[in-house]
C-alpha cells in the first residue's frame, strides 16, 4: 500500500493509534498487517478505511476491528468527527453503520446475533496469553521454567506484550507474578509441561494463520503499487 505523501503530525497520529488496534485472532497490529487501506485527516476528520483478507471474514472479527479502530481514533486530542468504514467485504454496510451508531453487535445484527462480543474478545486474548507464553519461555531453560516469575524474564518486547495481554484480562503481571499461569483463572498451572506443549501449539497455529492472512491480502490486492 502507498501511504499518503502529505503525512501530517495529526495524520501521523492517526495511523500510530490504529497501530494499537489489533486483529483479535492474530494478536497483531491492522497497519502492521496491511489492513488500513487509507489513513488520512483533513481540519480534524479522520477519515479511515479498513481491509480484510477475503470478502466473507468472520463478520465478528471484523466488528471488533472496525469499532476498536473508531474508539482509538476518536480518542486522540485534535480530532473533532471520524469516518471508520470497513471495505470490500459482504457485512460492510451493516458493520459500518452499527459501530457509526454505536450500537453494538447484537443491535447492528438485529436478528443474526445473540449475544455481544467480550466474550469472543477475552477467548482471543487467553490465547494471545498462551502464544505470548511461548515466545517468551523459548530459548529458556525448560526445567527451570515452573519456578520462574515475569521479573526473571530477560527484558524485551515480547515479554512486554506478554505483560499487556495479561493486563488486559485482569491476569497477574507484576514483576513478582509467576511466568506460567491458567489464563482462564489466573492461577499457577499444576502441569507445565503439558501448558506448554499447549502453549507451543497455539502459538504455531496464531503464526501459520497470520501467514495465510497476509498472503490471501496480497493475492486479493495484488494489482496495487506497494
Amino acid at each position: 500500500m502507498r501511504e499518503p505523501q502529505d503525512q501530517t503530525a495529526s495524520r501521523e497520529a492517526v495511523w500510530s493509534a490504529l497501530g494499537t488496534v489489533l486483529d483479535p485472532e492474530l494478536d497483531e497490529p491492522l497497519t502492521d498487517l496491511g489492513f488500513v487501506a487509507e489513513c488520512r485527516v483533513v481540519g480534524g476528520h479522520a477519515v479511515v478505511r479498513l481491509r480484510l483478507p477475503t470478502y466473507f471474514c468472520a463478520p465478528n472479527f471484523a466488528f471488533l476491528m472496525v469499532a476498536d479502530a473508531y474508539d482509538a481514533v476518536s480518542a486522540l486530542p485534535g480530532v473533532t468527527s471520524v469516518d471508520v468504514r470497513l471495505v470490500d467485504h459482504f457485512a460492510a454496510d451493516v458493520i459500518n453503520n452499527g459501530v457509526a451508531r454505536r450500537a453494538g453487535f447484537v443491535a447492528s445484527f438485529s436478528g443474526e446475533a445473540v449475544q455481544e462480543l467480550d466474550s469472543l474478545r477475552a477467548d482471543f486474548l487467553r490465547r494471545a496469553v498462551l502464544a505470548g507464553t511461548d515466545r517468551v519461555c523459548r530459548g529458556l531453560d525448560r526445567s527451570s521454567l515452573p519456578g520462574l516469575t515475569l521479573g526473571d524474564v530477560p527484558p524485551g518486547p515480547a515479554v512486554e506484550r506478554l505483560r499487556a495481554r495479561r493486563r488486559e484480562l485482569g491476569l497477574p503481571c507484576a514483576d513478582s507474578s509467576p511466568l506460567l499461569i491458567d489464563p482462564l483463572s489466573g492461577e499457577p498451572v499444576r502441569d507445565p509441561r503439558r501448558h506448554l506443549a499447549f502453549a507451543r501449539v497455539t502459538r504455531v497455529s496464531q503464526e501459520a494463520n497470520s501467514g495465510v492472512c497476509r498472503g490471501m491480502l496480497a493475492a486479493r490486492y495484488s494489482e496495487e503499487t506497494t
